[in-house]
């Protein structure tokens, strides 16, 4: 196959670009000049071909709560796209054996992908320490989980769960911009629209009108950064709103893990499904839903994560400047007995489950209209409830006691 290599102004020289071409396609290395550092960063370009040709190079990126469910799952996928991954995380909901410096969930992401992740052991909220990793490292971007994030623990727990969601995002910011760093994907959340006014829910929809802690700190670090970027536009920021993940990777050796008691459907479900736990507790049958249960929308973990690597795509395309927001979802809901009765047919084991009061926060119904995401990032959830359930299981079988064993 013969390639040509050449170079070609783009916008008035702002970025340079590397074209290399095939006679299939044409690829672009884009470099973005305002890039302090100089550093090479994805773009897009129009070919002469009549399409749009998205030019991908490795990034340094550091995730907080990497270790996490979500984190793990999307330090996997950042592995598999070329990146180069710094992860800290004050191991708060994550398993660490002690024996090893990384986190279990890291280490068998480093065995599934054949990667590498530097891991630190850090608390957002302890600026010296969280200042002494950027430091060390030349990061692009930053992706955001660390967070406590169980809505009903937060109805008990209010000022743990501010101090930590809102004040450690302050803090994280604030080194952000003392190093220079201005590309920021944040870890956001469905129940920032509170009750929906009207469903699916657009990303248009009002927030603020949150049912709980959890919400509010999600709904407050929004407007804090929108504040941001409305004040300084070298920011570039991606909220992701996720409705509701689940399920796990395909190989079983990565998936949700939580300390204690979970406070979240599926890793319940699973628990019981594996003799761990006796009966699910379904919190409220008398909502105005088809069979009494709450409604959810349920998107699978990979999907999830897929979803943060086009995110970053598309920042350090140069396309976005100041505040984005996204919902991540299926665009479809499923009530708690429906994810019950579909647990029970991927397990082929009875899920044993009682009726009980409204759980304080919760809402009746919640599914998204995904079709932004579709369009601007060009990403839709391409797993079903079946395939979370089995992943969910394979995943639960296989470790029945967690990363511990």
């Amino acid at each position: 196959m013969n390639r040509q290599r050449d170079s070609v102004a783009i916008e008035d020289d702002v970025r340079m670009c590397r074209r290399e071409r095939t006679n299939e396609r044409m690829e672009l290395l884009v470099l973005d000049h305002h890039n302090s550092r100089g550093s090479w960063c994805r773009g897009t370009v129009e070919s002469e071909f009549g399409r749009i040709v998205q030019a991908k190079m490795p990034l340094n990126i550091l995730v907080t709560g990497g270790a996490g469910f979500v984190g793990s799952h999307t330090v996997l996928e950042l592995l598999n796209a070329g990146h180069t991954v710094y992860c800290v995380d004050n191991l708060c909901n994550a398993y660490s054996s002690g024996a090893s410096k990384l986190p279990e969930s890291l280490k068998r992401v480093q065995e599934i992908t054949g990667g590498k992740v530097t891991f630190y052991d850090v608390d957002i909220r302890n600026r010296a320490d969280l200042l002494a990793v950027f430091r060390k490292h030349n990061v692009d971007c930053v992706v955001h989980f660390a967070a406590l994030k169980a809505v009903g623990e937060s109805c008990r727990i209010p000022l743990q769960y501010y101090q930590n969601n809102i004040t450690g995002t302050s803090v994280l910011l604030e080194v952000m911009a003392e190093v220079g760093v201005f590309k920021f994907v944040y870890s956001s959340s469905a129940t920032v629209y509170g009750e929906p006014r009207k469903l699916p829910i657009t990303e248009s929809h009002p927030t603020g009108n949150c049912t709980n802690p959890y919400g509010k700190s999600k709904y407050f670090t929004e407007e804090i950064l929108k504040d941001l970027c409305e004040s300084d536009p070298r920011w570039s920021v991606v909220s992701l709103r996720y409705f509701n993940p689940v399920g796990a990777h395909k190989t079983g050796r990565i998936g949700e893990d939580p300390n204690g008691e979970p406070n979240n459907l599926m890793p319940y479900i699973a628990q019981v499904a594996v003799g761990r736990r006796e009966r699910l507790k379904v919190f409220g049958s008398d909502y105005d839903t088809p069979d009494g249960t709450g409604v959810r929308d349920y998107i699978h973990i990979v999907d999830l994560a897929e979803g943060h690597v086009h995110a970053i795509d598309k920042l350090s395309s140069g396309c976005i400047s100041g505040f984005r927001v996204y919902n991540l979802g299926t665009g479809r809901g499923y009530s708690v007995l429906e994810v019950v009765a579909a647990f029970s047919k991927a397990s082929e084991r009875e899920v044993k489950y009682e009726l009980v009061d409204r759980r304080p926060g919760d809402i009746a119904s919640s599914y998204a209209d995904v079709t932004l995401a579709a369009k601007e990032l060009g990403w839709t959830a391409k797993r079903g409830l079946e395939e979370m359930c089995q992943d969910a299981w394979n995943w639960q079988k296989n470790n029945p006691n967690g990363f511990a064993g």
